[in-house]
C-alpha cells in the first residue's frame, strides 16, 4: 500500500491474511512491514519501521491476529506470505527483507523462482537467509549504491531501478514490491494487480473474507491510497492488471507512468 496520508491497514490485511493457509496454500511463512506514520507528512513520510515476521501461516499466526485488531496507520506498507520454492521454512526466510541505505530503512518482497541465480555480492549488502529473494534484494540495493554518488530523487531511482531489474528477471519470475518510505516500486513478470481509491469512496466487499465495508465512513475527500497485489482483494473494485515486464513507481497514492521493461524468459 502507498498512500498520500496514513491510512488503515485493517480492511486490506484481514483479506490477504487469510491467503497464509486458509484461502490459499502461501502458508510458509508471512511478514509485514509499514513505516511509522507519527509526525509524517506527504513531504516527509516517516523514516521509522515496524516490522513483523513468523515461519508460521499468517492465517494461523498469533501475530496476525494482533495486527488485525492492530491501529496500524501508514503511508507505505509491505506485506508478503509465503510459499517456499528456494530455502528453508525458517524466520530468516520470511519476507519482507528490510536493509538501511543512505539513512532510510529499505523494505523488500518478491514472488517467484529465480533460477541459476548467484550474483557477486561484495560490501555492506549480504543475505541472512538462503532465498533468491533476498540475494536480489541485496544485490539491488549494492547497484543502486554503484550508481548514485548521493542521495537520489525518487525519479531518480525509478531511472536507476528500470535498469537494473531486467538483469534479475533474466533468471526467472521476478514480481516484487520495493520501498523506502517515500514510494512504492512494483515490478511484474507474470502477475500484479493494483487499484487507486479515492474520493468519492463506496462500499467494498472483500474477496477472502465475507466483509463489506463503506469506506466513505473512514476517508476523508483528501484521502488516496494505491494497493497492489497479486491477486484482488476485493470483488466488486476495479482491479488493473500489471503487463509482463510492467514497472511502477507510486507515490503519495498515484501511480506514475508504467513503463514496460524488457521481455524475458519466464516473464
Amino acid at each position: 500500500m502507498n498512500s498520500r496520508l496514513p491510512a488503515s491497514l485493517h480492511l486490506s490485511f484481514t483479506g490477504f491474511s487469510q491467503r497464509g493457509g486458509c484461502t490459499d496454500h502461501h502458508a510458509d511463512g508471512w511478514g509485514i512491514a509499514f513505516f511509522e506514520s507519527d509526525g509524517a507528512t506527504p513531504d516527509q513520510p516517516g523514516r521509522g519501521v515496524r516490522y513483523f515476521v513468523d515461519k508460521e501461516g499468517a492465517a494461523t499466526s498469533p501475530i496476525a491476529k494482533m495486527l488485525r485488531s492492530y491501529p496500524i496507520k501508514s503511508h507505505n506498507v509491505i506485506a508478503h506470505v509465503r510459499k517456499a520454492t528456494m530455502g528453508a521454512i525458517t524466520l530468516e526466510n520470511a519476507h519482507p527483507f528490510v536493509r538501511e541505505l543512505w539513512g532510510r530503512y529499505w523494505v523488500f518482497a518478491h514472488n517467484g523462482d529465480l533460477k541459476d541465480y548467484a550474483p557477486t555480492l561484495h560490501g555492506n549488502f549480504r543475505p541472512v537467509g538462503d532465498t533468491d529473494s533476498e540475494r536480489a534484494f541485496c544485490w539491488l540495493m549494492q547497484e543502486l549504491v554503484k550508481s548514485h554518488a548521493g542521495v537520489p530523487s525518487v525519479a531518480e531511482l525509478s531511472l536507476t531501478l528500470q535498469e537494473l531489474v531486467p538483469q534479475v528477471a533474466a533468471h526467472g519470475t521476478f514480481n516484487f514490491l520495493l520501498s523506502n518510505g517515500q514510494a512504492l516500486w512494483a515490478h511484474a513478470s507474470t502477475k500484479l494487480h493494483y487499484l487507486v481509491r479515492q474520493h468519492p469512496f463506496t462500499e467494498v466487499h472483500l474477496r477472502d473474507e465475507d466483509i463489506k465495508m463503506d469506506l466513505s465512513e473512514h476517508n476523508g475527500p483528501q484521502d488516496r491510497l494505491a494497493i497492489v497485489v497479486t491477486e484482488p482483494l476485493t470483488t466488486n473494485e476495479l482491479w488493473t492488471a500489471l503487463e509482463p515486464g510492467q514497472f511502477m513507481t507510486f507515490v503519495e497514492g498515484c501511480p506514475q507512468p508504467g513503463v514496460a521493461l524488457a521481455r524475458v524468459a519466464g516473464g
